[in-house]
């Protein structure tokens, strides 16, 4: 028998958010939201909708570092945000941190993605 997609009845998804720089993961912990690409938009509201729970696990690009984990408390709406001064952005949605710590990427190179060729989580 053939293994079902990852995609169907999935209660919790995960994804890895990176970010270009601290200071928007530092203003999405004050302020409770995100903002990712149009690209990302449909994957992450399609998430929302079809799933119990979302996480986000954000990473600074090129830190070597999780910069911690939240839930996706929202949908992702038409409304933009001037916090991240990027037009590259679409709309904001709410977040809930739950961790806001630095953690090497080596404390979680036992974590391997089955969807992504078994790769590390990184």
């Amino acid at each position: 028998s053939s293994l079902p997609s990852p995609k169907q009845n999935v209660p919790v998804r995960y994804f890895i958010m990176k970010s270009n720089n601290l200071q928007n993961i530092e203003i999405s912990q004050q302020k409770g939201i995100w903002s990712t690409t149009p690209s990302n938009e449909r994957k992450l509201n399609g998430a929302f909708w079809e799933s119990s729970t979302v996480y986000l696990i954000f990473s600074v690009q090129g830190s070597g570092h999780f910069q911690g984990f939240a839930r996706m408390g929202s949908s992702i709406g038409c409304e933009k945000s001037q916090d991240w001064g990027s037009d590259g952005f679409g709309g904001v949605f709410k977040v809930e941190w739950i961790r806001k710590e630095s953690i090497p990427f080596q404390f979680a190179h036992h974590l391997l993605n089955p969807w992504n060729d078994n790769k590390k989580v990184q």
